[in-house]
């Protein structure tokens, strides 16, 4: 199981290294699948905002996303243990995206009041 990064197909400013490192471990978990077909499955996750100890999400941030909040660390850690278990047998080489919805929406910043800085 690796993690990968949402926006993986994207970039950010000043983040060449982190966006090839993460979109890597997606292209990996792909040709790994195929590598490892029979022995074992291989997928990663890419997780979008996520409420941790070092970020606090509210308001109008959590309100963009399509599903009216960001994620918490058990949204990521219940689809490792999906994903791992019998129960998902069929899935393999997927880079699975968890982020309410977010990668399926545009955003144009000012529309609600977010503004890029």
């Amino acid at each position: 199981m690796a993690i990968a990064q949402q926006n993986g197909p994207g970039c950010i400013e000043r983040e060449e290294s982190y966006t090839a490192a993460k979109g890597g471990l997606a292209a990996l978990t792909h040709a790994m699948a195929i590598s490892l077909a029979g022995k074992v499955r291989v997928n990663s996750i890419s997780p979008g905002w996520i409420d941790t100890a070092f970020t606090i999400y509210k308001g109008p941030d959590a309100y963009q996303h399509p599903a009216g909040r960001v994620g918490n660390p058990l949204d990521i850690a219940n689809m490792v243990l999906y994903l791992c278990s019998d129960k998902a047998e069929f899935i393999t080489g997927e880079n699975i995206c968890i982020d309410g919805g977010m990668t399926r929406q545009m955003i144009y910043h000012n529309d609600f009041g977010w503004i890029l800085k």
